[in-house]
């Protein structure tokens, strides 16, 4: 049921406060008896006719003796100052005091102010209500900002969520017990009170708790945890009370509170607390503790950040079960790319499997773009399907960026980068266990891409080797070579190549142990997100210089060792460089196909007989 709220306005309190003074009045000059001129008073005097009289400041009232057909029995005047009295009566002219009205004056004294006051109130309240998001007023400032969705109002069900079914599975347990809960109290069952969805970005925690909502068809309170807090103490956690007593009136229900973080963060963290955040937090401990799942409440959060919540939030009895929405494999891609492009024609369901292949390590939401990217593409085209080419293409799009087309480099630079761009690619394919070369381009992408060379793995990897991760060194040292055994010397070019290998160097030895002379020992000592890319292992660590030391000339003698293997490796193949690089100057872009091919070519050319050569 829907409640209509009355509409206030302040014309309405002007309207009735002046209605009230007119009525009194008009009562007023009811009661007032016939007023005569002071003229007449004096007259009624001389002649002894007045029988008594009320004097008061500026009127008098009387009563006559023996009041004349057509004469009043009660008078009253207003009084005159006697010398002016006199001096009138002397020529015998008729005088009258006036009787002040007093209602205006009233109401531009007290009445009006009065009003300009509460405008002004009933102004801002309705402006602060309006800017919180709420109809309460500034009494409602404690109030939930919950979206309520009803039951027919979650669309999303388990059909609309591919790629994370483990997920699926744990939290199917929930559904049923929303739907059928006396199946659980029959044996003395009990439900997690708390369900925390945890994982990288994109993978969809946030899809898949209304998902469970829509699947047991009850109502979803949907909130983010940077909406508890705001700059008033206390308010937070009034909301978190309000929010829980709607749950209980709404049960069955879930609630679930997004970016659990911004809410949840261990207290005391950093040099000083937030004492709104730690009362807001304290508050949803104390409603977890206080409520029993039997009502039929279930609270559902997500977060990419567990490894900061607070310990008391992620103990048994609160959120005693914990759901990881990983990053899916090449099935769960696969699910996921038909379930975006359910309502999208594609040309061949093939192509789908063929980019289910070339993006893992890919989350939902970035699958969803791709799709996306893929359809606007084929719409620019004029195309009435989308094909294995748009979507090849939206893959690259996320990857390396937007083409910059408008970006237009000078010969010189174009040259330098091609050659830049062929040594990248010669390293990799010389580079046992390195990932498949897709592509390789001189047109600029993304924010200061110039060319970039697109490696796409042909499977999902979880572990890497020693030796792997000294490849892909090589493999990003290869564009800084190549110029240098072109050029005889080098730009500004490799300067995301050298910072990126310098990562993974710092991470051989200072977090994976893989350094001789540091030994078997991790310096990593920052606590890194568990889900989220930050880079490599930065920082100072509890260690003493001398090992310092040893650490960083380990990481010099990771990065020098592959340099010299780089050089060794596109010194043979340097007449392949400069083949391939002209070859890129004339097309901008050439496969890893192309390029085998260009390598086999002059191989085959630079290894031919000089008697063969003669006779062709």
């Amino acid at each position: 049921m829907i409640n209509k709220k009355t509409k206030f306005s302040i014309w309405y309190v002007f309207v009735a406060v002046w209605g009230v003074l007119l009525l009194h009045n008009l009562w007023v000059q009811s009661l007032q008896t016939e007023q005569i001129p002071y003229s007449q008073f004096e007259a009624y005097l001389k002649e002894d006719r007045i029988e008594e009289v009320r004097i008061g400041e500026h009127y008098i009232e009387g009563k006559l003796k023996d009041p004349a057909e057509g004469q009043p029995k009660q008078f009253v005047t207003v009084r005159v100052a006697p010398d002016l009295a006199e001096k009138l009566g002397t020529h015998q002219i008729k005088f009258v005091g006036e009787i002040e009205n007093t209602v205006v004056h009233d109401i531009l004294s007290w009445v009006l102010p009065t009003l300009l006051f509460f405008g002004i109130w009933f102004f801002l309240m309705r402006r602060f209500s309006q800017r919180e998001g709420m109809g309460g007023g500034f009494m409602a400032i404690g109030k939930s900002k919950a979206k309520i969705y009803m039951e027919k109002e979650v669309k999303v069900s388990f059909s609309d969520v591919a790629g994370v079914e483990e997920a699926k599975t744990e939290l199917q347990e929930v559904i049923e017990f929303l739907k059928t809960p006396e199946k659980f109290h029959r044996l003395g069952g009990k439900i997690p009170k708390g369900i925390l969805l945890i994982g990288p970005p994109g993978t969809g925690k946030t899809l898949l708790a209304k998902a469970v909502a829509g699947e047991a068809g009850v109502p979803f309170f949907s909130i983010s945890g940077s909406e508890f807090v705001e700059m008033f103490v206390g308010v937070g956690a009034a909301r978190v009370r309000d929010l829980f007593v709607q749950a209980k009136e709404k049960a069955p229900c879930i609630i679930f509170i997004d970016e659990l973080d911004a809410l949840g963060k261990a207290r005391g963290v950093g040099p000083m607390g937030h004492e709104e955040r730690e009362q807001t937090l304290n508050q949803l401990l104390v409603e977890l503790d206080g409520f029993d799942t039997r009502v039929g409440v279930i609270l559902m959060a997500a977060t990419n950040r567990p490894e900061i919540l607070d310990p008391a939030l992620l103990r048994a009895g609160r959120f005693d079960r914990q759901v990881l929405v990983d990053r899916p494999d090449k099935i769960g891609r696969l699910a996921i790319l038909k379930v975006h492009a359910r309502n999208i024609p594609i040309e061949d369901e093939a192509a789908l499997e063929t980019i289910a292949a070339m993006t893992p390590g890919f989350a939902g939401a970035d699958l969803a773009n791709i799709v996306n990217e893929a359809t606007l593409l084929a719409v620019r085209r004029d195309k009435e399907k989308v094909g294995i080419s748009e979507l090849q293409e939206a893959v690259e799009r996320v990857v390396a960026g937007l083409e910059k087309k408008n970006r237009v480099l000078n010969a010189k630079e174009k040259e330098r980068v091609a050659h830049h761009e062929v040594g990248h690619a010669l390293v990799a394919l010389a580079m046992p266990g390195s990932d498949v070369v897709q592509k390789i381009s001189i047109i600029p992408r993304g924010v200061a891409a110039l060319g970039y060379t697109l490696q796409l793995p042909t499977e999902d990897r979880f572990i890497m080797t020693e030796s792997e991760l000294k490849s892909r060194i090589a493999i990003l040292l290869g564009g800084r070579v190549a110029e240098e055994l072109i050029y005889k010397e080098v730009s500004t070019g490799a300067r995301d190549d050298l910072m990126k290998a310098t990562d993974i160097a710092k991470s051989m030895v200072k977090a994976y142990g893989m350094s001789g002379a540091v030994g078997q020992l991790s310096f990593d000592q920052e606590r890194q997100p568990l889900f989220l890319q930050t880079g490599g292992a930065h920082g100072g660590g509890d260690y003493s210089e001398t090992t310092a030391r040893e650490i960083d000339c380990e990481i010099r003698r990771f990065i020098d060792e592959q340099y010299g293997r780089v050089r060794t490796v596109l010194a043979d193949q340097e007449a392949v460089l400069r083949a391939a690089a002209q070859e890129l100057l004339r097309k901008e872009t050439i496969t890893g196909e192309e390029l085998k091919t260009i390598a086999s070519e002059t191989t085959a050319h630079r290894d031919a007989p000089v008697a063969d050569m003669t006779v062709h």
